[in-house]
């Protein structure tokens, strides 16, 4: 069993490696992602240093991977290799939240937990529910508008979506004490963070995607309302299909029938940008990536959906059968 960190005892208060505890009265292990992230910089810079060795490995292992290929394809058979996309022809676009995205713009918040900080998402925070699904490994870079597009390095992204049933823990009924496909990384000197997750169900009302916000810096990844850019990501039917017809992901071939890209409440005024590259199959998983080009001069805004409205639409089902989601504000 590790043994928890002990914090030093400062004249400005509890402190842990020169840092102050963000939140003094709380274990050092529960301090939430700004602090996680700057410890696992401030490891990096030491190790950096000293050279690499069996620490350097092991801080790699939790940190974020990244690929120096480039162009962009759409998904394709064959797992092997990967085409990571790492410019954009524009910003991206600004999306909704949705009613899903605990990150303390509608009460449940979690950024402040421990262990978000993490680029294995399929199990909760806790070690416990482990989701089924096809794997995608997916990287996005992430490069700063305002700096002639430069890596964006630094910068914090918080990743979330739905399982395969097409719910989301924390909020669909059986699953709001899981803390699974949700995670924060921080972006290495490429721009780049790598999470490791699954292709994401089809619910009723939207198309198959995933959330993302991105946040300048390590403290301010604790609350959506830092959040810099807030866009989704899309997936393409031909990838989708022969993945939907597994028993995972019963139901998502009748949901994703029901609604296509240029009817979806998100994505019908313009996806492009906001399309991932995919490569891999059904049987051995997926890599993935989205260039994602942000600009630090606009102000930041969560746009909302096409129609008109805050929410995102789209229900997903509750307990795997169905049903009404629980009411949350609107976004």
């Amino acid at each position: 069993m590790s043994r928890v960190p002990e914090p030093e005892n400062t004249p400005e208060g509890p402190a842990y490696e020169g840092r102050l505890l963000a939140r003094p009265e709380e274990e050092v292990v529960d301090q939430g992602a700004g602090f996680d992230i700057s410890t696992l910089l401030t490891r990096r810079r030491v190790l950096g240093l000293v050279g690499v060795g069996v620490g350097a490995a092991a801080l790699a292992a939790c940190g974020s991977t990244s690929s120096s290929s480039s162009g962009s394809t759409s998904s394709g058979s064959g797992a092997e290799g990967s085409t990571t996309s790492t410019t954009s022809d524009g910003e991206i676009p600004q999306e909704t939240n949705g009613p899903y995205p605990a990150d303390g713009t509608n009460g449940t918040n979690v950024l402040t937990e421990s262990g978000i900080v993490r680029s294995d998402i399929t199990s909760s925070l806790d070690g416990g529910t482990t989701v089924d699904g096809v794997p995608l490994e997916f990287t996005f870079t992430v490069t700063d508008m305002a700096n002639d597009n430069a890596a964006f390095e630094g910068v914090a992204v918080y990743l979330w979506q739905c399982d395969a049933q097409g719910q989301y823990s924390m909020y669909s009924e059986g699953v709001e004490d899981e803390t699974y496909l949700r995670g924060v990384q921080v972006a290495d000197a490429n721009g780049q963070v790598t999470f490791k997750t699954i292709v994401p169900g089809c619910y009723s009302g939207r198309w198959t995607h995933m959330h993302f916000e991105v946040y300048p810096d390590a403290d301010s990844a604790t609350t959506g309302e830092n959040a810099i850019a807030t866009s989704q990501v899309a997936f393409p039917e031909d990838m989708l299909t022969p993945i939907y017809e597994l028993d995972t992901y019963d139901g998502s071939a009748d949901n994703m029938s029901q609604v296509s890209l240029d009817t979806d409440n998100v994505f019908s005024d313009g996806y492009e940008l906001e399309m991932g590259t995919f490569e891999g199959d059904a049987e051995s998983g997926y890599t993935g990536s989205l260039a994602v080009a942000v600009d630090t001069t606009t102000e930041a805004a969560m746009g909302a959906a096409p129609g008109g409205g805050g929410g995102e639409g789209g229900a997903p089902p509750q307990g795997g059968e169905g049903g009404t989601p629980p009411e949350m504000p609107s976004n």
